[in-house]
């Protein structure tokens, strides 16, 4: 514990040219009288701290005891703090390790670069969580996220319905998408990828038999084909539309925006108002109710019957509420 306090003590005076003794105890989280037996047990071990005495004083290393990564711009030094997702990286156990890890960089970093991380803290944050949810964390997520980092396989047990399955995982990667973690994993024998939700996790045991990676694996690649391919197969259903040009403009604001588009181009002239005949892939006859609903006037459901006369009947009670 206290050779940890010590590093971090050299590796803050590193990043600053002096520091108060109220100041290191902030930081360190100990009182001051702590942080002068650090400085003295640090001096006495060879590493130059020198205190200023005085109202103004304080501690600070001289001599040029300082290691330094030569090379990195400043746009780079930005970069590379502004890749640490915080709270991501709280949730998966790594706070600490990141933060160890940031201010070592800074305090390798020269004194024209080294308020990089504040610069880029103060310009950028990453929210990745839905409005009006309240994000939680996977409890197994620290776990996975370990055996992720150590190449080595798990066996999970998982929620699929009203049963519990059991497989050996190889983890190849863990994503974050709005808010809900996400393992991408190889199903351990079959060679097969797929993506499970954390959440449904009841169970992992991490064992000790690492797996060798398949270098060709590409994370954000396979991401992004398999969230194409689920939205894609959640859209089950069709409805005949007709939509006006100011409802063709924002259709894709209203329903899967690809699926719009598609749609759009796949669709015969515009009649003599200007209005276009669709058919759109939707979830279900309810979210489309819901969804199309936002296009209120711009649009004309045509088919399945059972849709059309559901606004009908919304048309009715709008008419009778607004009194027209």
């Amino acid at each position: 514990m206290r050779a940890a306090r010590l590093i971090k003590m050299v590796l803050l005076l590193q990043s600053r040219p002096s520091m108060t003794a109220a100041e290191l105890a902030r930081e360190l989280e100990v009182s001051e009288r702590t942080v002068t037996r650090d400085a003295q047990a640090l001096s006495e071990a060879g590493v130059p701290v020198y205190a200023d005495r005085g109202r103004a004083g304080g501690y600070r290393l001289i001599g040029g005891y300082r290691t330094r990564l030569t090379g990195l711009a400043r746009s780079e030094a930005e970069a590379l703090f502004l890749s640490g997702v915080p709270g991501a990286l709280r949730e998966m156990g790594l706070e600490d390790a990141a933060s160890a890890a940031r201010l070592k960089v800074s305090a390798a970093l020269v004194p024209s670069v080294r308020d990089a991380s504040r610069s880029a803290a103060q310009r950028f944050h990453l929210d990745a969580p839905n409005w009006f949810k309240e994000p939680k964390t996977p409890e197994l997520l620290p776990a996975v996220a370990d055996a992720v980092w150590d190449d080595r396989r798990i066996v999970a047990r998982y929620r699929r319905g009203e049963s519990e399955v059991e497989r050996q995982l190889e983890p190849y990667g863990l994503v974050l998408k709005a808010g809900v973690w996400y393992l991408c994993a190889r199903v351990a024998g079959r060679g097969s990828y797929r993506v499970y939700r954390l959440e449904h996790f009841t169970a992992v045991d991490p064992g000790a038999e690492r797996f060798e990676r398949d270098d060709d694996f590409d994370l954000p690649g396979f991401w992004d084909e398999r969230a194409e391919q689920f939205a894609r197969s959640l859209l089950r259903t069709e409805v005949v539309v007709r939509v006006s040009p100011y409802g063709v403009r924002q259709l894709p604001h209203t329903v899967d925006p690809q699926s719009a588009r598609e749609a759009v181009r796949a669709a015969d002239a515009p009649d003599g108002d200007g209005w276009v005949t669709l058919t759109l892939p939707v979830e279900s006859e309810e979210v489309a109710h819901a969804q199309l609903a936002a296009l209120g006037p711009e649009v004309e459901v045509l088919a399945p019957v059972e849709l059309r006369e559901r606004f009908a009947r919304d048309a009715i009670r709008l008419a009778a509420l607004y009194g027209v």
